[in-house]
This record gives C-alpha cells, sequence and structure tokens, in this order.
C-alpha cells in the first residue's frame, strides 16, 4: 500500500489517573496523519479494552472533561494542549434535544460555524443526503430508531468542525446490519477530510480491528496497579486495515482471538 505517516495529530504522553487507587498508569500513544496519494485519508484508530478497566476515563482525559493526575495530551497539527470542546463525542446515549427536530439539532450544532443560514441548511442537507436522513430531518429524536439516532450524532459532531471525534461503543446494542452500516458510516466520515481521526473506544475487538488502521490495547499488566498502554497494532503493516470483508480473513480472525485473549 502506497502511504506514509506524517504529522503528529494526537500525542500522549505519561497520563496516570488514580482515585482511591491507580487506573490508568502511564498512558503513552501517538496519531499521526496518514496521507495515501488521490485520497482524503483520515484516521480511525481504536482503544480496546475489557468492561471496567479504565477506557471511560481514559475517554474523558482525551475529551479535556478530566485532568489527568500525571502527563499530557497534545491534539491538532499545532499541538496544543486539549481542551474540553476541541473534541467532538459521540456518547452511547447520543445527546440530542428531544424537544427539537432533527434539523434544529442539527443547526444547533453549527451555532459557532462562520456560515450564512442557507449555507448551513444547504450543508445539513448534503449530509442528510449522504447518510440517508433527508426524510427524518422534520421528525424528532424519539422517532428515530437507535442506529439513525448515532448517525445524527455523528453528523453533529461532523458540523461543529471538530477533526477529532471519540466514540463510546458505538457497536453496542446494534445488530450485525447496523453495525456493518455504522462501519460504512464512520469510513465515510473519515475520509471526508485527511486531518479527520475517529477515535473508537470499545470492547468489540473484531468490529473495532475490522475498521481502524490503528489500535490500542488497554489493559491491567500482571502484578501492577492501573490499566496501560500494552501493545499497539498498526494495520495498515499488517495488511489487515481498508480491505472490505476483511472479518472473512483468516490472519485477521486469527489477531482478534489473540487480543481477545490479551485484554
Amino acid at each position: 500500500m502506497n502511504y506514509t505517516k506524517n504529522e503528529v495529530l494526537l500525542d500522549v504522553k505519561d497520563v496516570s489517573l488514580s482515585y482511591d487507587k491507580p487506573i490508568l498508569r502511564d498512558i503513552n500513544l501517538t496519531i499521526r496523519n496518514i496521507v495515501r496519494p488521490g485520497l482524503d485519508q483520515g484516521q480511525v484508530v481504536s482503544l480496546i479494552g475489557r468492561s471496567g478497566v479504565g477506557k471511560t476515563q481514559l475517554f474523558k482525559i482525551l475529551a479535556g472533561l478530566i485532568q489527568p493526575d500525571t502527563g499530557t495530551i497534545m491534539i491538532g497539527v499545532e499541538q496544543q494542549a486539549v481542551e474540553a470542546g476541541q473534541v467532538g463525542i459521540v456518547p452511547q446515549n447520543y445527546l440530542l434535544f428531544n424537544h427539537r427536530s432533527i434539523h434544529d439539532n442539527l443547526r444547533l450544532a453549527m451555532k459557532h460555524v462562520t456560515l450564512e443560514s442557507k449555507e448551513k441548511d444547504a450543508l445539513i442537507q448534503d449530509y442528510a443526503v449522504k447518510f440517508d436522513l433527508t426524510e427524518h430531518l422534520k421528525k424528532y429524536p424519539q422517532q428515530l430508531s437507535g442506529g439513525q439516532r448515532q448517525r445524527v450524532s455523528i453528523i453533529q459532531q461532523v458540523l461543529t468542525g471538530n477533526r477529532f471525534i471519540l466514540l463510546d461503543e458505538p457497536f453496542s446494542g446494534l445488530d450485525a446490519l447496523m453495525i456493518d452500516k455504522v462501519m460504512d458510516l464512520l469510513g465515510r466520515v473519515a475520509t471526508l477530510h485527511e486531518w479527520n481521526t475517529l477515535v473508537i473506544v470499545s470492547h468489540d475487538v473484531e468490529n473495532s480491528l475490522a475498521i481502524s488502521d490503528t489500535a490500542f490495547i488497554l489493559a491491567r499488566e500482571k502484578d501492577k496497579e492501573g490499566a496501560t498502554i500494552t501493545e499497539t497494532l498498526d494495520l495498515i503493516e499488517m495488511g489487515l486495515a481498508w480491505t472490505p470483508g476483511i472479518r472473512e480473513n483468516r490472519q485477521f480472525q486469527q489477531v482478534v482471538s489473540q487480543i481477545k485473549h490479551k485484554i
């Protein structure tokens, strides 16, 4: 595959967090801008770990919502310290205003975007067409399925202009068909701009690896307190990235099995 990894987009160094006891320990990870000739190739990265290992706390630290005890999180090509609001968040419960239509929820996401009103509406229409939501724009969140609400929540974050989007367990509670649709959607969002970076925080090893170019494994090491990054998978180098139907690949399934035994 013809690609290069260029400027650093996210740099996490020596991050630790404790409450009554260590939760996270010496977290280090780097995400670089992937460049592929002729493509706007964004980044799709997974942070994979079992339930209760500290993924939620790391999610909040990366989003700038809580401060770690030690360490730094630098974001963007300018490498600035992350602050709340710089990173788009798609939580499991999809934060939509039930008293506003889908269109109005999306307009609200653009309140700080410097476009004319007609331009904002045209952009919403454009994304609604791309992500099969045109007929739902006048509806309210409670009238949509979980998968449709998730799509709206993801588009919200795209419309804010955030290049980084954190997704908390995006495959949870979805059937196999809907998971495929979500994976397709995430792939399309990533390729809207080469700096777009999706970070999937999940315990779902197979689906997370299937869509990612890089995966970081968050786990506890024997006789040590607190979880850390125990393994980094460069799925591009392994020949397992950007490949339709990768879940049918024998090597891919072997990797999935190995990771399930490690987390």
